[in-house]
């Protein structure tokens, strides 16, 4: 390596060209990289869902969910197993462990559920997909005072519209009920013309149709032969003949039937502003860049919105796009702060060219990192943004070590060539092996487990590839250019400025030399006649720090609450309640809104709330985990949402604003549960405990107590739990009379199912739509149960018998929903806490104390914590485990340079303090630790022992070149003095302005940002004493062990065990 180094300080011209590879090699890079806010991360989930249409969740369960659980349970590879069974849906969700390879394990569970054949007959095929991430881009809402039609019609068309447009593959129109032609007969009909539902369904599908009749071979040609007469619009069905009677006459469907061409009968509405809308969700996945699908879609919606109809009006809601190109520029800004001012600190202590090219090191490794990403699939994001604000620091470190010790050299008096060489080789082992311990830092965040896992691994690549760029440019380019660079004309400068700034830089690095000598000088001596003190002292510091994490005072917490500039207020009635009774509970909100955003703006003297989305039959915000959502369902569900200002311009927070609204909406009559909802992303819910096992009324019971026993703990609030008592059920049941009848269970169903639900009679393909035909009731019967008292069952030989004489009907309650988790019926005590109050880990803490005792009344009820400490658990332990590895790597990538078993536990002794100083950081800046401190203490472990490598590296040189131990020692202290202090001050320095960026995405890894910072300005003041006084003890205790007889030879086979043979 050294015969590398060399040749490249010889040839200018390579160290040039290779500067020049790095630097265009990025910039062709960069427009090819695509450009988001979050990076897509891969997710090894595989769903299963099956609609039943007009099933309750019970038989959802038994028919569906458990059949599917039963087929797939032994597919290798599986981590998890969940379901959920709603009314009509069942979703079955199977987690695949990291690493199981997905497609294989996609097509052997679509091989098993292909293969159940024991699915009702009305259900729907199964649709079995891998689940893809999809990136929500930017809504678009199309209101106005106009019919359902309208907006629908609008919607498709704008749909359809923005598919074609170039790079944009993913929007869908909510907020619209699919169409369906309802074919209505009366019961009272059926009876006159001796008609069942049945029949009517069966003369609808033997006249509308069209068949293919084969084709006849004449002299001229081959004639195909077709029947044409499918119906596609109601008016065409009204003609289908469904009586023809013997004398020629006929009874068309327009005679005994209401043909209904519309929408489904289901409740699902939006309104944006209070005005009816509909919504377009254009949505990102895989490769596809966020920006260039904005300007595809507002390049159509300026060019769409003038000739919209009047009364009609377009709005751009939630465009991630303007928030990417903010946050970016923010922080590309705070990149380029953090630079200037690591320039300034080099342009203060080096002389102003060296410091330069010192500098010039941090835009090559970036632009080097950027040329690889497009072949490692890694864009631009905030992450890698931030990835490259959190190593900016760090990357000069290699440079600034190498730089100095050139500086050094030619103050001695060598030649600009000479003391590059020399310097270079007299640092670059340390300095290699000191990048390597980084790298090795850095791993545990590539390898955590779990979905989060995925988003650290793109910090840890992004800051491995930079730190490896980094090395390089400081090992092959830098030389090169401190060996040839220009120097002073022996005149002097002309320029006052520039004289005035070198007569200021020499007294700084005068002053700066003399402390070193004389001031630290002093003090390290002092440190190492009092060794042991210094020893104690600095355990007693990690002693003391650790008491203070144990006594609370420092609070600890997974994951931050980052709020975003949206706040959801989620609203779930009783199952079963008239949707105008959710209606009006969506209005009271809406009105506490509106008088909320009137005082907000009068207190602040701007509108702080922008506009209000609210819907019926859906929640947006509470739809799920995307392998658990659904489509909704229910009269039962809405939400309101309030788009905020940027959280930049406000100085209220979006969690203040939604605790004043709660204030106002107050309790609503029949409501179940009602959240507020302001965070911009989290790890799942912070308090979710979820109990299995035992029978439904145990699992009532246990989640009551749970319940019960979280509403005591201080800041705890909107306490629920999964379990919902469904719609009123009417259970029907055969009676025995029926059987001489020839009439069966199946019979009874089919009969009831057709009048009230309906009999799918055909599924028609009118244009983009899938329209279905159902024969059913008309609406007024179905409003009714003494409808189903009137109702005639037909026998199989056509006798009409009153519903009552062979049936029983008992009415009854059943769920809302069922979940199931690894084949068993599971129940979710979920709750918000106020984390100014307390924090999740301390609750769940204390409660899991209390746990056993509170469910042993409830035999077989077990419990597991889910939601974000699932997570957490789940990343903890793999960061534990990344974390021993990256120790092992540090200690074998020092004891390697420094041929030795001891010394480098000298080195990592300064680990703990790094620590130590990240604690301390977070509570000077009033931050609770998370866990992104704890992973910004992990990649510390391998920056602050490179201080430490460069120093003892020293002291060995010097022993080896005869000095004596307290000689060398001291002088090599005083020697890297400088540089270890620059290190430390341009790694902080980097880190300053992510410590203070405000915006949304940054939010998570500001606690990461203060523990490097704090964490290596801390660990190198310990360095510079604590170093040197362990490595003369280590000394000490050789000796005495030497003394005393011992071999000690398989730590150090000679007195001078400390310095490695050369």
């Amino acid at each position: 390596m050294s015969n590398i180094i060399a040749w490249f300080i010889r040839n200018p011209v390579a160290s040039n060209l290779l500067m020049v590879v790095l630097l265009a090699g990025g910039l062709m890079a960069l427009p090819t990289i695509r450009q988001e806010e979050f990076p897509s991360v891969d997710v090894d989930v595989v769903r299963i869902s099956v609609e039943y249409p007009g099933a309750a969740p019970e038989e959802i369960e038994e028919s569906l969910c458990v059949r599917i659980e039963e087929e797939v349970e032994s597919v290798p590879g599986i981590d998890r197993l969940s379901s959920l069974a709603v009314e009509g849906a069942c979703i079955v969700s199977v987690e695949l462990v990291m690493g199981t390879d997905t497609d294989d394990a996609f097509v052997e569970i679509q091989n098993r559920v292909d293969a159940i054949d024991t699915f009702p007959e009305d259900a729907e095929r199964p649709t079995i997909s891998k689940l893809i991430m999809r990136q929500p881009v930017l809504m678009i809402a199309l209101s106005g005072d106009t019919d359902e039609m309208t907006l629908k019609r609008l919607g498709e068309r704008s749909r359809d519209e923005l598919a074609l447009l170039p790079g944009v593959s993913q929007v869908t129109l909510d907020y619209t009920r699919p169409f369906e032609i309802s074919v209505e007969v009366s019961e009272e009909t059926l009876r006159r013309h001796g008609l069942t539902l049945q029949d009517v369904a069966n003369a609808i599908r033997g006249s509308s149709l069209d068949l293919p009749g084969g084709s006849v071979k004449t002299r001229a040609g081959e004639i195909l032969l077709r029947s044409v007469g499918q119906a596609y619009r109601g008016s065409e069905f009204a003609d289908i003949v469904v009586i023809a009677h013997p004398d020629g006459t006929n009874v068309p469907l327009g005679e005994i039937a209401t043909i209904v061409d519309g929408f489904e009968n289901v409740d699902l509405n939006a309104h944006f502003d209070g005005m009816p809308a509909v919504l377009l969700n254009v949505e990102r996945i895989g490769d596809e860049d966020t920006l260039e699908i904005a300007e595809q879609v507002k390049g159509w919606f300026a060019e769409t919105e003038p000739k919209l109809p009047d009364g009609i009006r377009m709005t751009l809601l939630n465009d991630q796009s303007s928030d990417l190109v903010v946050r970016l520029d923010a922080l590309l800004t705070n990149a380029r702060s953090g630079l200037l001012l690591v320039a300034g600190v080099l342009a203060i202590f080096l002389r102003f060219r060296l410091a330069m090219w010192v500098t010039a090191g941090v835009p090559i490794s970036f632009l080097g990192a950027v040329m690889l990403f497009p072949s490692l699939s890694i864009s631009i994001s905030t992450l890698t943004v931030m990835a490259f604000i959190l190593v900016l620091g760090i990357l000069v470190d290699d440079a600034i070590v190498i730089g100095e010790s050139v500086h050094r050299r030619e103050m001695n008096g060598e030649s600009q060539l000479e003391a590059a060489r020399k310097g270079t080789l007299d640092v670059y082992i340390p300095v290699t092996f000191g990048v390597l311990t980084s790298v090795a830092a850095f791993i545990p965040l590539v390898i955590i487990p779990g979905h989060m896992g995925r988003f650290f691994g793109v910090i840890g690549v992004t800051a491995i590839i930079c730190l490896v760029f980094s090395l390089i440019e400081s090992q092959l380019i830098l030389p090169g250019h401190l060996a040839h660079r220009r120097t002073r004309s022996k005149k002097g400068v002309s320029n006052p400025a520039v004289r005035a700034w070198t007569a200021f830089q020499q007294k700084v690095s005068t002053e700066f030399e003399r402390f070193s000598e004389f001031g630290y000088g002093r003090a390290l001596r002092r440190s190492i006649e009092w060794r042991y003190t210094t020893a104690a002292v600095a355990l007693s510091i990690v002693i003391l720090t650790a008491a203070l994490l144990a006594s609370g005072r420092m609070r600890y917490q997974f994951f931050p609450s980052v709020e975003g500039d949206i706040i959801y207020a989620s609203l779930t009635m009783a199952q079963g309640v008239p949707v105008e009774t959710t209606q009006e509970a969506v209005e009271t909100i809406l009105a506490a809104t509106k008088g909320l955003a009137e005082d907000l703006e009068q207190e602040f003297g701007q509108e702080i709330i922008l506009y209000t989305v609210s819907s019926v039959g859906k929640q947006f915000a509470r739809d799920g985990p995307p392998d658990m959502s659904i489509k909704a369902g229910g009269a039962h569900l809405a939400e309101v949402s309030l788009q905020l200002i940027p959280a930049t311009e406000r100085t209220m927070d979006a969690s203040e604003i939604g605790n004043r609204l709660r204030e106002r909406v107050g309790p609503i009559p029949d409501a179940t549960d009602l959240s507020y909802i302001s965070d911009a992303f989290s790890a799942g819910d912070a308090i979710d405990i979820e109990l299995a096992g035992g029978n439904v009324e145990t699992l009532t019971q246990a989640a009551a107590a749970v319940r019960q026993r979280l509403s005591e703990y201080r800041g705890m609030y909107d306490i629920s739990d999964s379990f919902r008592a469904g719609k009123q059920e009417v259970k029907l049941s055969l009676l025995a009379s029926a059987r001489p009848l020839g009439l069966s269970q199946i019979d009874l169903a089919r009969q009831v199912r057709q009048a009230f639900y309906g009999e799918e009679a055909q599924r028609i393909q009118r244009g983009k739509d899938d329209v279905r035909v159902m024969v059913r009731y008309p609406e007024s019967e179905r409003r009714s149960l003494g409808a189903l008292e009137e109702m005639r069952i037909r026998t199989p030989d056509g006798t009409e018998v009153p519903f009552s004489a062979v049936a029983d009907a008992r009415l009854g309650r059943g769920f809302a929903s069922i979940r199931r988790s690894e084949r068993r019926r599971v129940v979710n005590i979920t709750g918000e806490l106020d984390r100014a109050t307390s924090t999740p880990d301390r609750v769940l803490g204390d409660l899991e104390k209390d746990l056993p005792d509170l469910l042993r009344p409830f035999p077989g009820v077990e419990y597991e914590f889910g939601g974000e400490q699932r997570e957490q658990r789940r990343a903890g332990a793999g960061l534990a485990r990344g974390f021993s590895l990256a120790l092992l790597l540090i200690y074998c990538l020092l004891a390697i340079p420094l041929k030795s078993y001891l010394q480098p536990l000298i080195i990592m002794s300064v680990i703990p303090f790094g620590a130590v100083g990240a604690i301390l950081g977070h509570l000077i800046m009033g931050w609770d630790i998370v866990f992104f401190s704890v992973l910004g203490i992990v990649a510390l472990s391998g920056v602050v022992v490179n201080a430490s490598l460069v120093l003892v590296h020293s002291v060995n040189t010097r022993r080896n070149e005869g000095a004596g131990l307290l000689d060398a020692v001291i002088g090599a202290g005083t020697t890297r003095f400088r540089p270890i202090v620059l290190t430390s001050l341009t790694t902080f320095l980097g880190l300053v302005p992510l410590m203070f960026e405000p915006s949304v995405p940054a939010r998570p890894l500001v606690p990461m940002a203060i523990a490097l910072g704090y964490g290596v300005l801390f660990a190198s003041a310990v360095t510079l004493f604590l170093v040197p006084s362990t490595y003369v003890i280590l000394d000490d205790l050789i000796t005495l062990a030497q003394r005393r007889g011992r071999s000690g030879s398989a730590l150090a086979p000679e007195r001078e065990s400390l310095t490695p043979i050369s």
